[in-house]
């Protein structure tokens, strides 16, 4: 399974805060000992990714072994990563990191005592190399925990440049204008958007950025908390909003039937592989990573964005989430553990899969120069643009039973809404049922 979805941020600056920062300096920082201080020493990551992310972020651990002389296991944990994650450390055999996807998934695992704080070298790297809005999501109760790595800009929506030209359309700039654009689209012979109903991850995507935009920032911390229920009748017209695309066969290549059996490469490949489906695909900066190295597609070119537009009245939303790098304390190999959190805090380990393609890091003191395509580059600065009203996935800052697993919670609750969007108040009564029931465990 691709990246259950994010990472956030990047570059030069990191999020919001950094709006100050133009200039990106800093050389390669050591990741701790000098030399091969780690020679005969082995560390076991477990993460999400799969496919061409974990083939880059291979390149990662092997640069860190080239450094230490540690040697590096990786292990696919799939979307379920808390569960995974639980019986590996019930079972005696704990990974020494885990990179996590969800704050939520953070949070829990420091509650059940597995994680142990983050070195004084790494919490140095992070007060100086990072906006206070890592820190802030990558801690629990004021300890660090999380060492944010890999950052998603989330609200990208990619399209075919030929499919798009061939319609006569222009990127959109309103929610309506973007339907509108896949009318004209499907008029054309393609399906306007490949939707990856298969991953429930996707579908909370979609209505995070819709109700950001439609509701507004403080509504969304409020519903992020649950501070209000989902059944407020500002879900209820997000979910109508969302619910108007959903049942529009001329929108979805291959329907609704069609879009529920399709996981996030898939709906990639529906769109920039051999044989295209659809114009356009909604999901974050990642997708870039997937139709280039899987269907060698170049960005900027055969493959482009423009930013998930606003929704009525309210403001474009940019939507964002992370992968944070843990220690776990049932891990055998505490020291290497530390130091190769100490090595991913640098620039020199984020310019690595920045030059591979497919990521966005949070530290900006990596140079913009990092990234290998200019669109990568202005993935950066959209994200950055936005300022304060950036917002962390909501779905990931909740518990994970209900925003972060598969065949359950909100995720389950979405792919039903897509199989009949029929109800959205029914749809936001099933999802406050859930919801009550997490955020009370």
């Amino acid at each position: 399974m691709m990246r259950r979805r994010t990472t956030l941020l990047a570059s030069c600056t990191a999020l919001a805060l950094a709006l100050g920062a133009t200039a990106c300096g800093g050389g390669p920082v050591s990741a701790g000992g000098g030399g091969k201080s780690l020679s005969g020493q082995t560390i076991t990551v477990a993460g999400v990714w799969s496919g061409s992310e974990q083939k880059n972020f291979q390149k990662v651990l092997d640069a860190f072994s080239e450094k230490t002389g540690a040697k590096t296991q990786f292990m696919s944990t799939g979307d379920n990563v808390s569960t995974v994650v639980g019986s590996k450390i019930e079972g005696g055999n704990a990974p020494d990191v885990v990179m996590v996807p969800q704050v939520g998934v953070l949070q829990q695992f420091a509650k059940e005592g597995w994680l142990k704080p983050l070195s004084k070298t790494t919490q140095q790297s992070v007060d100086s190399n990072y906006a206070s809005v890592w820190k802030n999501y990558g801690s629990v109760d004021g300890t660090l925990y999380g060492l944010y790595f890999k950052a998603a800009h989330k609200s990208t929506v990619w399209y075919s440049p030929d499919a798009l030209d061939q319609a006569g359309v222009k990127p959109p700039t309103s929610y309506e204008a973007m339907l509108k654009a896949g009318h004209t689209v499907s008029e054309s012979g393609l399906a306007a958007f490949s939707v990856a109903g298969q991953d429930g991850w996707t579908l909370t995507d979609w209505f995070e950025n819709i109700y950001l935009s439609q509701a507004g920032p403080e509504k969304y911390d409020a519903l992020a908390a649950h501070k209000i229920k989902w059944t407020d009748p500002t879900v209820v017209d997000a979910l109508t909003t969302l619910g108007k695309l959903f049942k529009d066969k001329q929108l979805i290549a291959g329907g609704q039937k069609e879009a529920l059996n399709t996981d996030f490469p898939g709906s990639v490949e529906k769109v920039f592989g051999p044989k295209p489906e659809a114009g356009m695909v909604y999901e974050g900066d990642f997708v870039a990573g997937v139709a280039k190295d899987q269907f060698g597609k170049k960005i900027g070119e055969d493959a482009n964005f423009f930013p998930f537009p606003a929704v009525g009245d309210g403001k474009a939303p940019v939507v964002s989430g992370g992968d944070a790098a843990v220690v776990l304390k049932d891990g055998k190999n505490q020291k290497a553990a530390q130091q190769f959190l100490e090595y991913l805090a640098t620039p020199e380990a984020s310019a690595v899969w920045a030059e591979a393609g497919g990521f966005l890091s949070p530290n900006k003191k990596l140079a913009l120069s990092s990234y290998g395509d200019d669109v990568t580059r202005e993935t950066a600065k959209s994200l950055v643009a936005a300022g304060d009203s950036v917002r962390f996935d909501m779905s990931d800052q909740a518990p994970a039973a209900f925003g972060g697993t598969k065949g359950a919670g909100e995720w389950k609750i979405l792919q039903d809404f897509l199989r009949d969007p029929s109800d959205p108040k029914g749809t936001a009564a099933e999802l406050e049922s859930a919801a009550a029931k997490a955020y009370q465990g």
